[in-house]
């Protein structure tokens, strides 16, 4: 954990592990396995349940996707999984430098990649653009039922979710898509299996299913902490719907064992 630290801070790299405070990073880094941040650590939505900084954002670092290859190469990283701030004040959401980091990672290190990306408000030319690139694991996170999109995700839209994920399928078929629910911010079990069957008519391939935490006492409270049985079976539950895999649990996030799910599926 600590040579981990030091390397990103050595790059000047943001990692969500730390700006989210996700609770399992001392683990995924022990698997060699990092969740990436590129494109800053300020984000343009005001969504309810994240801890990232919101605000005015900085120009792109050129040089970024280099350092993050760079950083997966020292760190011997198997599995990288890239995400991002929102940036809705770029013409493209940033598209161009996703594009340029997942071939910057690809050239210097043989891992599998997996991008997690935002919506890029719907904008299909830059949906493509990181398509093109040709990442291992396309994963964008449903994260709520579509009743509590505008209080959990403001600014974002359920179709819109479905619509990016149902595009990387119609342009790459054979490419694995993922999403992510949180669970204990007020949604009945039928809106979560209505979401989940949705997911599905989109081709999603992989879906995790996590407990919703407070970050601060500023953000969204939570409405139900969910047994760790009712994880257990609502997993098993999903697995019938014909997900290959899912992740149900209370720590679960969405790069909660990326690299495990990605070998696995590829094996099933």
């Amino acid at each position: 954990m600590a040579y981990t630290s030091d390397t990103i801070a050595d790059l000047k790299l943001n990692t969500v592990c730390e700006s989210a405070k996700c609770p399992n990073r001392t683990e995924c880094w022990s698997h060699k396995t990092a969740t990436l941040m590129i494109a800053g650590n300020v984000c343009t939505r005001p969504c309810g349940f994240c801890s990232i900084d919101k605000g005015k954002t900085e120009q792109l670092e050129i040089d970024e996707p280099q350092r993050v290859a760079e950083a997966a190469a020292r760190l011997g990283l198997e599995h990288v999984v890239i995400t991002s701030v929102t940036r809705d004040d770029l013409p493209d959401g940033g598209a161009e430098h996703w594009y340029q980091t997942v071939l910057a990672v690809r050239e210097r290190t043989d891992a599998s990649i997996e991008v997690l990306t935002p919506d890029f408000r719907g904008n299909v030319a830059a949906i493509d653009r990181v398509i093109e690139a040709k990442p291992d694991v396309f994963n964008h996170n449903t994260e709520t039922v579509p009743r509590l999109y505008h209080r959990v995700r403001r600014n974002a839209e359920y179709q819109r979710t479905l619509d990016l994920l149902a595009r990387v399928k119609e342009i790459e078929p054979d490419m694995p898509t993922k999403s992510g629910i949180m669970l204990g911010l007020g949604e009945s079990i039928d809106e979560v299996l209505e979401v989940c069957a949705d997911l599905r008519k989109v081709g999603c391939d992989m879906l995790t299913v996590g407990q919703y935490l407070q970050p601060t006492q500023e953000h969204l409270p939570v409405e139900r902490y969910i047994p760790p049985e009712e994880f257990d079976s609502l997993g098993e539950l999903l697995r019938t719907m014909g997900f290959g895999l899912v992740a149900s649990g209370p720590f679960v996030r969405s790069s909660y064992h990326a690299g495990e799910m990605s070998d696995a599926l590829k094996k099933s």
